[in-house]
């Protein structure tokens, strides 16, 4: 892993994709990695059912060695700008930034020990991978509806409250197609007047160009990877929330490619 290292707002080098046999041989060892270990990792969070913060550990555990494994079969380098901010700032809820499966795999790596994740409800039915996620204590969001998501993000405010945990969470709410930033819903913004917590803005660069979207081309090359500085939160308040999701999205827009910029059209802020 490169720790420290510039990342870069312009186009990345545009490569060919891995061929058919080759990409489809890495997917194949990828979910026979995840099999594996996701199966052995059920295996204890069984035997830890009552405690929920040793379960989303064990999840943790499972994407910190999974996570960068599937990364590195997709043939992607990762370059990371201010990597210990993760690391350093203590319990917060890091907003990033979803345009390619690659996220996912990132979220896995990234998510601090103890830190929980968030998803769509349908990704439980996913095998071994999504069975780990439901049963590790990990959120699930219906994203169908509000009044069952809100309570999720309230049970889970009390969550981070009483154990000093930090959340991952992906405010777009859905992976955008074109690799541009899709409008953030408030969610985050609640749960950090909620909790009290920072928002640290993690900026992925380019990742559509790495892994499309509903494709399975795979183009090897580096990834960039930006950890911006901790945005306080202590100053919000719940009938500015659509200001503060502005606010984070514009941290965003700055340091995003031309490409990558939102457009014009998206410009309400959704609960």
């Amino acid at each position: 892993m490169n720790s420290e290292s510039a990342s870069s707002a312009s186009r990345p080098d545009s490569g060919p994709p891995l061929g058919p046999v080759s990409a489809w041989t890495r997917m194949v060892l990828g979910f026979v990695l995840v099999m594996i270990t996701a199966s052995i990792s059920i295996v204890f969070a069984l035997l830890l059912l009552p405690w929920r913060l040793r379960r989303i550990q064990i999840g943790n555990l499972f994407g910190k060695t999974v996570g960068p494994l599937l990364v590195r079969l997709a043939g992607v380098r990762t370059v990371f700008s201010h990597y210990h901010r993760i690391a350093d700032l203590g319990p917060a809820i890091y907003v990033s930034n979803h345009v390619s499966i690659l996220d996912l795999m990132l979220g896995m790596w990234l998510t601090p020990m103890g830190g929980c994740g968030t998803a769509k409800k349908e990704i439980a039915r996913v095998p071994f991978f999504g069975w780990l996620y439901r049963l590790s204590g990990h959120l699930l969001l219906d994203r169908g509806d509000r009044n069952r998501a809100i309570a999720t993000l309230s049970e889970a405010a009390d969550f981070v409250r009483r154990e000093g945990v930090s959340i991952w969470i992906w405010p777009e709410g859905t992976r955008s197609r074109d690799g541009r930033l899709g409008t953030f819903k408030k969610g985050f913004v609640h749960l950090a007047i909620a909790t009290g917590l920072p928002v640290i803005p993690v900026v992925v660069h380019d990742a559509h160009h790495r892994w499309p979207a509903d494709s399975f081309k795979m183009y090897p090359g580096e990834l960039h990877i930006e950890v911006l500085e901790r945005v306080d939160t202590s100053a919000w308040e719940t009938e500015t929330a659509g200001d503060h999701a502005r606010e984070v999205e514009a941290v965003f827009c700055q340091v995003l490619s031309a490409e990558q910029q939102p457009l014009p059209a998206l410009s309400s802020h959704a609960d």
